[in-house]
């Protein structure tokens, strides 16, 4: 059983390999640029089903943390209906009653994060890494969890390890949780954890659309 007692999250980064690092770059920039035209293909047909079905802007772009806790803009597709801003604190449960009929289906499928290949594109992101999270809420957990922090010593993913372990989660305690996991990320990153993250991410986009 891994303890992360045990870890000295301060070598995090040292104990990955460069060429992995660069390695899983290149892996990032290929796969988003083979994605490109499935994004232009959901955006196309979403600027029609809105009018519908999520009548509002296409896309939602939230300020969000990123790598060293820097803030960086992170594009979706929007799921929910438009609100004059996000007063949802961190301890608060998810707005579901915000979340359209067409919005519950991008969100299933998980194709509302498939705009954010462009931040990965851009740098800002890795297509596996710990999920980044909304920006305000992420101070108020580096001031709750000594050990949040450490999660942005590398770029935030699309998907991770959290993620085909816990799902969507909430919470101060929910957090906790989810920076043991992904501190062990960092730790153990490899290709091969990598690939089974990203299989395992393929397998849950699937049943979404079953």
């Amino acid at each position: 059983m891994f303890n992360i007692e045990t870890v000295d999250v301060s070598k995090t980064i040292s104990n990955n390999k460069i060429s992995y690092r660069l390695f899983k770059r290149v892996i990032d920039v290929f796969i988003s640029i083979l994605l490109i035209p499935l994004l232009i293909f959901f955006t196309i047909l979403l600027l029609f089903f809105n009018i519908f079905f999520n009548r509002g802007k296409t896309f939602f772009v939230q300020k969000r943390m990123g790598k060293d806790c820097k803030a960086f803009h992170a594009i979706k597709f929007r799921s929910m209906k438009k609100v004059d801003g996000i007063f949802r604190k961190y301890s608060d449960p998810l707005e579901l009653d915000r979340i359209t009929s067409l919005g519950a289906i991008l969100r299933k499928t998980k194709i509302d994060e498939l705009p954010q290949i462009l931040n990965v594109l851009k740098g800002d992101m890795s297509l596996i890494g710990p999920r980044p999270d909304y920006y305000e809420h992420a101070l108020s957990f580096l001031k709750h969890d000594p050990l949040y922090k450490y999660r942005y010593s590398i770029r935030p993913g699309i998907t991770g390890l959290t993620q085909i372990r816990l799902g969507y989660i909430e919470g101060l305690s929910a957090t906790k949780k989810k920076s043991k996991i992904d501190i062990f990320y960092i730790k153990k990153a490899c290709l091969k954890l990598d690939a089974k993250i990203f299989l395992k991410t393929i397998s849950t986009i699937l049943k979404g659309f079953l």
